[in-house]
Protein backbone atom coordinates (compact mmCIF):
# COMPACT_ATOMS: atom_id res chain seq x y z
CA UNK A 1 0.00 0.00 0.00
CA UNK A 2 2.19 3.48 -1.20
CA UNK A 3 1.23 6.34 -3.29
CA UNK A 4 3.33 5.17 -5.96
CA UNK A 5 0.05 1.92 -6.41
CA UNK A 6 -2.16 4.39 -5.95
CA UNK A 7 -0.69 6.69 -8.72
CA UNK A 8 -0.28 3.04 -10.91
CA UNK A 9 -3.93 2.03 -10.24
CA UNK A 10 -5.10 5.53 -11.79
CA UNK A 11 -2.95 4.82 -14.39
CA UNK A 12 -4.11 1.43 -15.26
CA UNK A 13 -7.61 2.84 -15.17
CA UNK A 14 -7.37 4.83 -17.77
CA UNK A 15 -4.75 2.63 -19.98
CA UNK A 16 -7.14 -0.70 -19.77
CA UNK A 17 -10.24 1.65 -21.16
CA UNK A 18 -12.15 2.34 -17.76
CA UNK A 19 -12.07 5.99 -18.17
CA UNK A 20 -13.08 5.65 -22.04
CA UNK A 21 -16.40 3.40 -21.23
CA UNK A 22 -17.51 5.78 -17.70
CA UNK A 23 -16.94 9.03 -19.98
CA UNK A 24 -18.63 7.23 -23.02
CA UNK A 25 -21.56 6.73 -21.08
CA UNK A 26 -22.51 9.92 -19.61
CA UNK A 27 -21.19 11.79 -22.93
CA UNK A 28 -24.53 9.77 -24.62
CA UNK A 29 -27.05 11.28 -22.20
CA UNK A 30 -27.79 14.58 -23.49
CA UNK A 31 -28.08 16.84 -20.57
CA UNK A 32 -28.93 20.07 -22.06
CA UNK A 33 -29.66 22.09 -19.20
CA UNK A 34 -30.39 24.67 -21.81
CA UNK A 35 -33.42 22.79 -23.28
CA UNK A 36 -36.75 22.31 -20.98
CA UNK A 37 -36.70 18.88 -22.80
CA UNK A 38 -33.95 17.71 -21.43
CA UNK A 39 -35.23 18.18 -17.67
CA UNK A 40 -35.83 13.82 -17.39
CA UNK A 41 -32.98 13.41 -18.80
CA UNK A 42 -31.11 15.88 -15.91
CA UNK A 43 -32.39 13.55 -13.37
CA UNK A 44 -31.47 10.43 -15.45
CA UNK A 45 -27.80 11.44 -15.48
CA UNK A 46 -28.09 11.46 -11.24
CA UNK A 47 -29.58 8.65 -10.82
CA UNK A 48 -28.18 6.30 -13.74
CA UNK A 49 -24.55 7.60 -13.73
CA UNK A 50 -23.46 9.02 -10.39
CA UNK A 51 -25.31 7.55 -8.42
CA UNK A 52 -24.72 4.25 -8.47
CA UNK A 53 -20.89 5.07 -8.70
CA UNK A 54 -21.00 6.86 -5.42
CA UNK A 55 -22.88 4.28 -3.63
CA UNK A 56 -20.37 1.42 -4.43
CA UNK A 57 -17.83 3.90 -3.16
CA UNK A 58 -19.83 4.11 -0.27
CA UNK A 59 -21.40 7.41 -0.08
CA UNK A 60 -24.97 7.47 0.55
CA UNK A 61 -26.95 10.75 -0.96
CA UNK A 62 -30.15 12.03 -2.00
CA UNK A 63 -31.49 13.81 -5.23
CA UNK A 64 -33.09 17.08 -4.29
CA UNK A 65 -35.64 19.19 -6.52
CA UNK A 66 -34.25 22.84 -7.32
CA UNK A 67 -35.83 25.40 -5.07
CA UNK A 68 -36.50 27.54 -8.01
CA UNK A 69 -39.17 27.22 -10.82
CA UNK A 70 -37.89 24.76 -13.71
CA UNK A 71 -34.39 24.64 -12.33
CA UNK A 72 -32.58 21.45 -12.48
CA UNK A 73 -31.62 18.60 -9.56
CA UNK A 74 -29.08 18.18 -7.16
CA UNK A 75 -27.89 15.35 -5.65
CA UNK A 76 -26.45 15.68 -2.15
CA UNK A 77 -23.68 12.82 -1.10
CA UNK A 78 -21.39 12.17 1.69
CA UNK A 79 -19.02 9.38 3.12
CA UNK A 80 -18.50 9.54 6.58
CA UNK A 81 -15.70 7.62 8.68
CA UNK A 82 -15.84 7.17 12.10
CA UNK A 83 -12.87 8.99 13.41
CA UNK A 84 -12.38 10.83 10.27
CA UNK A 85 -9.85 14.41 11.10
CA UNK A 86 -11.60 16.40 8.86
CA UNK A 87 -14.26 17.08 5.80
CA UNK A 88 -13.51 17.31 1.93
CA UNK A 89 -16.14 19.08 -0.21
CA UNK A 90 -15.95 18.66 -3.97
CA UNK A 91 -18.23 19.16 -6.27
CA UNK A 92 -19.22 19.25 -10.20
CA UNK A 93 -21.84 19.56 -12.79
CA UNK A 94 -23.31 17.25 -15.21
CA UNK A 95 -25.09 20.01 -17.21
CA UNK A 96 -24.21 20.84 -21.13
CA UNK A 97 -24.42 23.43 -23.48
CA UNK A 98 -26.58 22.77 -26.04
CA UNK A 99 -25.42 19.88 -28.65
CA UNK A 100 -25.50 22.60 -31.86
CA UNK A 101 -25.54 18.87 -33.70
CA UNK A 102 -25.50 20.11 -37.15
CA UNK A 103 -22.65 22.34 -36.54
CA UNK A 104 -19.81 19.62 -35.86
CA UNK A 105 -17.68 19.12 -38.06
CA UNK A 106 -17.70 15.80 -40.36
CA UNK A 107 -16.93 12.74 -38.69
CA UNK A 108 -17.83 13.81 -35.22
CA UNK A 109 -21.45 13.49 -33.19
CA UNK A 110 -21.79 15.35 -29.95
CA UNK A 111 -23.10 12.55 -28.26
CA UNK A 112 -20.24 10.03 -28.80
CA UNK A 113 -16.64 9.44 -28.30
CA UNK A 114 -14.65 10.02 -31.52
CA UNK A 115 -11.32 9.43 -30.93
CA UNK A 116 -8.59 11.84 -33.64
CA UNK A 117 -4.99 10.70 -31.71
CA UNK A 118 -4.84 12.78 -28.99
CA UNK A 119 -8.79 14.17 -29.01
CA UNK A 120 -11.07 12.46 -27.79
CA UNK A 121 -14.25 14.43 -28.62
CA UNK A 122 -17.77 14.61 -27.37
CA UNK A 123 -20.02 16.95 -25.82
CA UNK A 124 -19.14 17.36 -21.87
CA UNK A 125 -16.15 15.64 -22.35
CA UNK A 126 -14.00 18.69 -20.95
CA UNK A 127 -17.06 21.03 -19.00
CA UNK A 128 -18.07 19.11 -17.32
CA UNK A 129 -18.46 15.08 -17.48
CA UNK A 130 -14.81 14.34 -18.29
CA UNK A 131 -13.01 15.94 -15.17
CA UNK A 132 -15.89 15.11 -12.08
CA UNK A 133 -15.35 11.59 -13.78
CA UNK A 134 -11.51 11.61 -13.51
CA UNK A 135 -12.23 13.06 -10.05
CA UNK A 136 -14.70 9.92 -8.68
CA UNK A 137 -11.92 7.69 -10.04
CA UNK A 138 -9.33 8.41 -8.88
CA UNK A 139 -10.59 8.52 -5.05
CA UNK A 140 -12.08 5.31 -5.69
CA UNK A 141 -8.69 4.07 -6.65
CA UNK A 142 -7.09 5.59 -3.47
CA UNK A 143 -10.06 4.35 -1.33
CA UNK A 144 -9.29 0.85 -2.53
CA UNK A 145 -6.04 1.01 -2.13
CA UNK A 146 -6.32 2.00 1.66
CA UNK A 147 -8.99 -0.60 2.70
CA UNK A 148 -11.99 1.93 2.30
CA UNK A 149 -10.13 3.71 4.75
CA UNK A 150 -9.63 7.43 4.02
CA UNK A 151 -8.89 8.88 7.08
CA UNK A 152 -11.44 11.95 6.27
CA UNK A 153 -15.10 12.34 4.98
CA UNK A 154 -16.20 13.08 1.93
CA UNK A 155 -19.14 15.44 0.88
CA UNK A 156 -20.02 15.81 -2.43
CA UNK A 157 -22.52 18.54 -4.44
CA UNK A 158 -22.95 17.36 -8.13
CA UNK A 159 -25.41 20.34 -9.64
CA UNK A 160 -27.41 20.31 -13.47
CA UNK A 161 -27.87 23.50 -14.10
CA UNK A 162 -24.82 25.10 -14.08
CA UNK A 163 -24.63 25.83 -17.80
CA UNK A 164 -27.41 28.21 -17.01
CA UNK A 165 -26.28 30.15 -14.49
CA UNK A 166 -26.31 27.44 -11.55
CA UNK A 167 -29.92 28.91 -10.77
CA UNK A 168 -30.81 27.57 -6.75
CA UNK A 169 -27.36 26.33 -6.15
CA UNK A 170 -27.04 28.99 -3.70
CA UNK A 171 -30.32 28.57 -1.82
CA UNK A 172 -29.68 24.86 -2.09
CA UNK A 173 -25.86 25.25 -0.16
CA UNK A 174 -27.48 27.59 2.31
CA UNK A 175 -30.25 25.25 3.20
CA UNK A 176 -28.27 22.64 3.43
CA UNK A 177 -25.29 24.39 5.04
CA UNK A 178 -24.78 22.11 7.98
CA UNK A 179 -24.94 18.97 5.99
CA UNK A 180 -22.14 20.44 3.70
CA UNK A 181 -20.33 21.53 6.39
CA UNK A 182 -17.10 20.98 5.54
CA UNK A 183 -12.94 22.02 5.90
CA UNK A 184 -11.91 22.05 2.46
CA UNK A 185 -13.18 22.53 -1.17
CA UNK A 186 -11.44 20.84 -3.93
CA UNK A 187 -13.23 20.35 -7.26
CA UNK A 188 -12.04 20.35 -10.99
CA UNK A 189 -13.66 22.79 -13.73
CA UNK A 190 -11.96 25.14 -16.71
CA UNK A 191 -9.16 24.76 -18.06
CA UNK A 192 -5.00 24.79 -17.41
CA UNK A 193 -3.29 27.37 -18.26
CA UNK A 194 -1.78 25.08 -21.44
CA UNK A 195 -2.01 21.70 -22.12
CA UNK A 196 1.16 20.59 -21.05
CA UNK A 197 1.13 22.39 -17.56
CA UNK A 198 -1.05 21.19 -14.28
CA UNK A 199 -2.85 23.94 -13.30
CA UNK A 200 -4.37 25.45 -9.89
CA UNK A 201 -6.57 28.81 -9.45
CA UNK A 202 -8.55 29.76 -5.98
CA UNK A 203 -11.68 31.38 -7.20
CA UNK A 204 -12.91 32.90 -10.05
CA UNK A 205 -13.19 36.56 -11.93
CA UNK A 206 -16.85 37.93 -11.24
CA UNK A 207 -18.91 38.41 -13.98
CA UNK A 208 -21.59 41.53 -14.57
CA UNK A 209 -23.62 41.53 -18.07
CA UNK A 210 -25.39 44.92 -19.09
CA UNK A 211 -27.27 46.31 -21.91
CA UNK A 212 -26.48 49.95 -23.13
CA UNK A 213 -29.29 51.21 -25.23
CA UNK A 214 -30.37 54.28 -27.09
CA UNK A 215 -34.36 54.75 -28.04
CA UNK A 216 -33.97 58.13 -30.04
CA UNK A 217 -37.80 57.68 -31.39
CA UNK A 218 -40.12 55.00 -32.51
CA UNK A 219 -38.72 53.89 -36.30
CA UNK A 220 -36.18 55.23 -39.12
CA UNK A 221 -35.97 58.17 -41.02
CA UNK A 222 -34.48 58.95 -44.26
CA UNK A 223 -30.88 59.75 -44.03
CA UNK A 224 -30.85 62.37 -47.16
CA UNK A 225 -34.31 64.18 -45.59
CA UNK A 226 -33.29 64.41 -41.69
CA UNK A 227 -29.55 63.74 -42.00
CA UNK A 228 -27.57 66.36 -40.10
CA UNK A 229 -31.29 67.10 -38.30
CA UNK A 230 -31.64 63.91 -35.83
CA UNK A 231 -29.48 62.44 -33.16
CA UNK A 232 -28.27 59.06 -34.73
CA UNK A 233 -28.41 56.34 -32.01
CA UNK A 234 -25.55 54.48 -33.00
CA UNK A 235 -23.29 57.09 -33.19
CA UNK A 236 -24.35 58.23 -29.57
CA UNK A 237 -23.64 54.68 -28.26
CA UNK A 238 -20.78 54.05 -30.04
CA UNK A 239 -19.41 57.32 -28.25
CA UNK A 240 -20.75 56.43 -24.69
CA UNK A 241 -18.89 53.29 -25.09
CA UNK A 242 -15.99 55.49 -26.20
CA UNK A 243 -16.11 56.84 -22.68
CA UNK A 244 -16.13 54.04 -20.36
CA UNK A 245 -13.17 52.32 -22.48
CA UNK A 246 -10.36 53.26 -24.74
CA UNK A 247 -9.79 52.76 -28.68
CA UNK A 248 -6.78 50.18 -26.68
CA UNK A 249 -9.50 48.61 -24.31
CA UNK A 250 -8.11 50.33 -21.41
CA UNK A 251 -11.50 50.76 -18.59
CA UNK A 252 -11.90 54.66 -17.97
CA UNK A 253 -14.35 54.77 -14.90
CA UNK A 254 -12.01 54.37 -11.94
CA UNK A 255 -15.14 53.21 -10.00
CA UNK A 256 -15.22 49.76 -12.37
CA UNK A 257 -11.51 49.10 -11.66
CA UNK A 258 -10.06 46.91 -8.17
CA UNK A 259 -8.77 49.13 -5.90
CA UNK A 260 -5.34 47.78 -6.16
CA UNK A 261 -3.41 44.36 -7.44
CA UNK A 262 -1.86 42.75 -4.40
CA UNK A 263 1.45 41.43 -4.21
CA UNK A 264 0.42 37.93 -3.37
CA UNK A 265 -1.26 38.57 -6.84
CA UNK A 266 1.78 39.64 -8.88
CA UNK A 267 3.71 37.61 -7.25
CA UNK A 268 1.83 34.47 -7.97
CA UNK A 269 1.23 35.60 -11.56
CA UNK A 270 4.97 36.48 -12.26
CA UNK A 271 5.83 33.52 -14.64
CA UNK A 272 2.67 33.25 -16.10
CA UNK A 273 2.81 33.18 -19.92
CA UNK A 274 -1.17 33.51 -21.34
CA UNK A 275 -1.22 31.79 -25.17
CA UNK A 276 0.97 30.54 -27.20
CA UNK A 277 -0.33 27.00 -27.91
CA UNK A 278 -0.78 26.16 -31.21
CA UNK A 279 -5.13 27.32 -31.32
CA UNK A 280 -4.47 30.14 -29.49
CA UNK A 281 -5.28 33.54 -30.13
CA UNK A 282 -2.28 35.55 -30.54
CA UNK A 283 -2.37 37.81 -27.80
CA UNK A 284 -2.60 41.96 -28.37
CA UNK A 285 0.45 42.87 -26.79
CA UNK A 286 -0.29 46.93 -26.28
CA UNK A 287 -4.65 45.59 -25.31
CA UNK A 288 -5.80 46.48 -22.09
CA UNK A 289 -4.29 47.85 -18.57
CA UNK A 290 -1.65 49.69 -19.28
CA UNK A 291 1.81 48.35 -17.22
CA UNK A 292 0.15 45.11 -16.80
CA UNK A 293 1.57 41.69 -17.95
CA UNK A 294 -0.89 39.71 -19.99
CA UNK A 295 -1.62 37.32 -17.03
CA UNK A 296 -1.81 40.27 -14.57
CA UNK A 297 -4.75 41.91 -17.41
CA UNK A 298 -6.53 38.03 -17.52
CA UNK A 299 -5.99 36.80 -14.06
CA UNK A 300 -5.57 39.92 -11.75
CA UNK A 301 -7.49 43.00 -12.99
CA UNK A 302 -10.87 43.88 -14.35
CA UNK A 303 -12.07 43.98 -18.43
CA UNK A 304 -14.76 45.75 -19.86
CA UNK A 305 -16.05 43.93 -22.82
CA UNK A 306 -18.64 44.71 -25.79
CA UNK A 307 -20.10 41.58 -27.06
CA UNK A 308 -22.71 42.61 -29.14
CA UNK A 309 -23.61 45.46 -30.85
CA UNK A 310 -26.67 46.79 -33.07
CA UNK A 311 -28.37 49.64 -34.50
CA UNK A 312 -30.09 49.75 -38.04
CA UNK A 313 -30.69 46.38 -40.09
CA UNK A 314 -27.16 44.89 -39.98
CA UNK A 315 -28.71 42.05 -42.53
CA UNK A 316 -29.64 44.50 -45.22
CA UNK A 317 -28.85 48.15 -44.66
CA UNK A 318 -31.53 51.00 -45.83
CA UNK A 319 -30.48 54.92 -46.02
CA UNK A 320 -32.07 55.56 -42.61
CA UNK A 321 -31.17 57.08 -39.57
CA UNK A 322 -31.99 54.13 -37.26
CA UNK A 323 -34.56 54.61 -34.23
CA UNK A 324 -32.88 52.65 -31.71
CA UNK A 325 -29.22 51.83 -30.78
CA UNK A 326 -28.43 48.43 -28.12
CA UNK A 327 -25.12 46.88 -27.12
CA UNK A 328 -24.09 44.00 -24.65
CA UNK A 329 -21.01 44.48 -22.12
CA UNK A 330 -19.68 42.65 -19.92
CA UNK A 331 -17.52 43.37 -16.83
CA UNK A 332 -15.20 40.47 -15.67
CA UNK A 333 -13.54 41.97 -11.89
CA UNK A 334 -11.67 40.63 -9.54
CA UNK A 335 -11.82 41.02 -5.88
CA UNK A 336 -11.54 44.00 -4.34
CA UNK A 337 -13.82 45.64 -6.79
CA UNK A 338 -17.08 47.42 -6.31
CA UNK A 339 -19.17 45.04 -7.62
CA UNK A 340 -22.71 45.86 -5.92
CA UNK A 341 -22.53 49.25 -7.39
CA UNK A 342 -21.23 48.80 -11.22
CA UNK A 343 -24.66 49.92 -12.38
CA UNK A 344 -24.84 53.22 -10.36
CA UNK A 345 -21.53 54.16 -11.14
CA UNK A 346 -21.86 53.30 -15.19
CA UNK A 347 -24.54 55.50 -14.95
CA UNK A 348 -22.95 58.35 -12.93
CA UNK A 349 -20.13 58.11 -14.98
CA UNK A 350 -22.28 58.38 -18.25
CA UNK A 351 -24.47 61.18 -16.98
CA UNK A 352 -21.50 63.17 -16.38
CA UNK A 353 -20.47 63.21 -19.98
CA UNK A 354 -23.65 64.15 -20.92
CA UNK A 355 -24.86 60.68 -22.18
CA UNK A 356 -28.37 60.98 -20.08
CA UNK A 357 -30.00 59.16 -23.11
CA UNK A 358 -28.21 55.73 -22.96
CA UNK A 359 -30.21 53.57 -20.59
CA UNK A 360 -28.30 51.05 -18.22
CA UNK A 361 -29.68 48.25 -17.08
CA UNK A 362 -28.64 44.53 -15.77
CA UNK A 363 -28.67 41.48 -17.86
CA UNK A 364 -28.50 38.00 -17.52
CA UNK A 365 -27.04 36.22 -14.38
CA UNK A 366 -24.00 37.55 -12.42
CA UNK A 367 -21.21 36.13 -10.72
CA UNK A 368 -19.09 37.82 -7.53
CA UNK A 369 -15.18 37.48 -7.75
CA UNK A 370 -13.46 35.12 -5.04
CA UNK A 371 -10.07 34.56 -4.67
CA UNK A 372 -8.39 32.28 -1.77
CA UNK A 373 -5.05 33.72 -0.48
CA UNK A 374 -2.10 32.39 -2.86
CA UNK A 375 -0.02 32.13 0.79
CA UNK A 376 -3.06 30.09 2.10
CA UNK A 377 -1.45 26.36 3.54
CA UNK A 378 -4.16 24.88 1.56
CA UNK A 379 -2.37 26.04 -1.42
CA UNK A 380 1.24 25.13 -0.77
CA UNK A 381 0.27 21.22 0.20
CA UNK A 382 -1.89 21.10 -2.95
CA UNK A 383 1.20 22.59 -5.59
CA UNK A 384 3.56 20.38 -3.75
CA UNK A 385 1.46 17.18 -4.16
CA UNK A 386 0.60 17.97 -8.06
CA UNK A 387 4.53 18.76 -8.28
CA UNK A 388 5.53 15.52 -6.95
CA UNK A 389 2.79 13.53 -8.59
CA UNK A 390 3.53 15.06 -12.17
CA UNK A 391 7.73 16.02 -11.79
CA UNK A 392 6.41 19.46 -13.09
CA UNK A 393 6.38 22.65 -11.93
CA UNK A 394 2.52 23.33 -11.49
CA UNK A 395 1.17 26.57 -12.49
CA UNK A 396 -0.79 28.66 -9.57
CA UNK A 397 -3.67 31.06 -10.91
CA UNK A 398 -5.21 33.32 -7.92
CA UNK A 399 -8.56 32.71 -9.79
CA UNK A 400 -9.81 31.65 -13.23
CA UNK A 401 -9.98 34.68 -16.16
CA UNK A 402 -13.89 33.12 -16.45
CA UNK A 403 -16.74 32.87 -13.73
CA UNK A 404 -17.75 30.22 -11.65
CA UNK A 405 -20.40 30.02 -8.72
CA UNK A 406 -17.15 29.70 -6.37
CA UNK A 407 -18.89 31.96 -3.67
CA UNK A 408 -21.40 29.55 -3.35
CA UNK A 409 -18.47 27.53 -1.33
CA UNK A 410 -16.29 30.57 -0.47
CA UNK A 411 -18.76 32.86 1.36
CA UNK A 412 -21.73 31.02 2.20
CA UNK A 413 -20.15 27.83 3.14
CA UNK A 414 -16.88 29.79 4.01
CA UNK A 415 -14.39 27.30 2.44
CA UNK A 416 -10.84 27.67 1.43
CA UNK A 417 -11.26 26.34 -2.28
CA UNK A 418 -8.68 25.10 -4.61
CA UNK A 419 -9.84 23.86 -8.48
CA UNK A 420 -7.53 21.35 -10.30
CA UNK A 421 -8.69 21.63 -14.09
CA UNK A 422 -8.44 19.27 -16.37
CA UNK A 423 -8.49 21.06 -19.77
CA UNK A 424 -7.07 22.54 -21.82
CA UNK A 425 -7.72 26.40 -23.47
CA UNK A 426 -8.20 25.04 -26.60
CA UNK A 427 -10.62 22.36 -26.24
CA UNK A 428 -13.76 24.02 -27.72
CA UNK A 429 -15.58 24.21 -24.29
CA UNK A 430 -19.12 25.31 -25.23
CA UNK A 431 -18.37 25.44 -28.95
CA UNK A 432 -18.38 22.69 -31.53
CA UNK A 433 -15.97 19.84 -31.73
CA UNK A 434 -15.18 19.67 -27.86
CA UNK A 435 -12.63 17.70 -26.56
CA UNK A 436 -10.52 16.24 -24.29
CA UNK A 437 -6.86 15.45 -24.69
CA UNK A 438 -5.74 11.55 -23.78
CA UNK A 439 -2.50 12.67 -22.26
CA UNK A 440 -3.84 15.08 -20.16
CA UNK A 441 -7.26 13.33 -18.80
CA UNK A 442 -4.19 10.10 -17.77
CA UNK A 443 -1.47 13.09 -15.80
CA UNK A 444 -4.98 14.43 -14.28
CA UNK A 445 -5.78 10.89 -12.88
CA UNK A 446 -2.49 10.24 -11.76
CA UNK A 447 -2.50 13.66 -10.03
CA UNK A 448 -6.00 13.71 -8.32
CA UNK A 449 -5.03 9.74 -6.97
CA UNK A 450 -2.00 11.22 -5.45
CA UNK A 451 -3.62 14.58 -4.12
CA UNK A 452 -6.52 12.56 -2.23
CA UNK A 453 -3.61 10.48 -1.00
CA UNK A 454 -1.79 12.76 0.64
CA UNK A 455 -5.02 14.33 1.68
CA UNK A 456 -5.61 11.08 3.61
CA UNK A 457 -1.58 11.30 4.94
CA UNK A 458 -0.86 14.71 5.42
CA UNK A 459 -4.54 16.66 5.71
CA UNK A 460 -4.81 16.54 9.68
CA UNK A 461 -1.33 18.34 10.00
CA UNK A 462 -2.19 21.06 6.90
CA UNK A 463 -5.56 22.15 8.77
CA UNK A 464 -3.60 22.20 12.20
CA UNK A 465 -0.81 24.45 10.90
CA UNK A 466 -3.66 26.72 9.32
CA UNK A 467 -5.63 26.93 11.95
CA UNK A 468 -2.87 27.60 13.86
CA UNK A 469 -1.94 30.23 11.31
CA UNK A 470 -5.29 31.91 11.92
CA UNK A 471 -5.08 32.02 14.86
CA UNK A 472 -1.56 33.79 15.49
CA UNK A 473 -2.77 36.59 12.87
CA UNK A 474 -5.66 36.79 15.00
CA UNK A 475 -3.93 37.55 17.81
CA UNK A 476 -1.79 40.15 16.18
Amino acid sequence: MSRAQAIAQASAYFDQGHFMAALQKRVAMRTESQEAASRPILYRYLHQEIAPELERMGFTFDIIDNPLPGGAPFLLAERLEAGAAFTLLTYGHGDVVRGYDQQWREGLNPWEIVVEGERWYGRGSADNKGQHTINFAALAQVMQLRGGKLGYNVKVILEMGEETGSPGLKQIVAQHAQRLQSDVFIASDGPRIDASTPTMFLGSRGGCNFDLRVNARAGGHHSGNWGGLLRNPGVRLANAIACLIDGKGRILVPSLLPASLPASVRNALRDVKVGGGPDDPPVDAHWGEPGMTPAERVFGWNTLEVLAFKTGNPEAPVNAIPGHAWAHCQIRFVVGSDEQNFIANLRAHLDAHAYADVEVTLSGVQFSATRLNPDDEWVRWGLASMQKTSAKTPTLLPNLGGSLPNDVFSEVLGLPTLWLPHSYPACSQHAPNEHILASVSREALQIMAGLFWDLAEQGAQVLARRSASHESSHRS
